[in-house]
């Protein structure tokens, strides 16, 4: 690591650009918990507070969605994201999948995953227009991360 100015020390945001931007905000904010923080109308922008992390959606008919990218409905196989996972406190397998099914969410798989900080519970789920979300539990780790 010598050289390199700077220390990665987590994720800031990630950005989806979404065709249904109010069913989306439903999906993270009702279903997830995310909680609405700010909104650039004009940019078709509204970012979502995910603990220390924002997801940020861009409406794909608004200014910042319309410069292009691949969505689902563009009939391609998708973009260059596989998924991305948001760790979560208090995992309990079966109050999760009962909540989320309860929602009509579609489930994935579940598993024991190593993430950040070590093997811990994980459960695949998709939002509304299918980008494909892990929610990851405490590491099962004896050192307790």
């Amino acid at each position: 690591m010598t050289g390199i100015p700077f220390r990665i020390i987590g994720l800031d945001h990630l950005v989806l650009r979404v065709r249904n931007i109010e069913v989306m905000i439903n999906f993270y904010c009702d279903i997830l918990g995310c909680i609405q923080e700010r909104e650039v109308a004009e940019l078709g922008l509204v970012q979502l507070r995910a603990g220390t992390s924002l997801i940020d959606l861009v409406d794909c008919a608004g200014k910042l969605g319309r410069k292009g990218g691949l969505t689902v409905s563009s009939g391609s196989e998708g973009g260059s994201m596989d998924h991305f996972c948001l760790r979560i406190a208090g995992f309990d397998k079966e109050k999760a999948m009962k909540h989320l099914s309860s929602a009509g969410v579609r489930l994935g798989d579940f598993g024991t995953r190593y993430g950040s900080k070590g093997m811990g519970p994980s459960l695949y789920l998709y939002d509304p227009e299918e980008n494909m979300i892990e929610l990851k539990g405490q590491s099962v780790n004896t050192d307790g991360n």
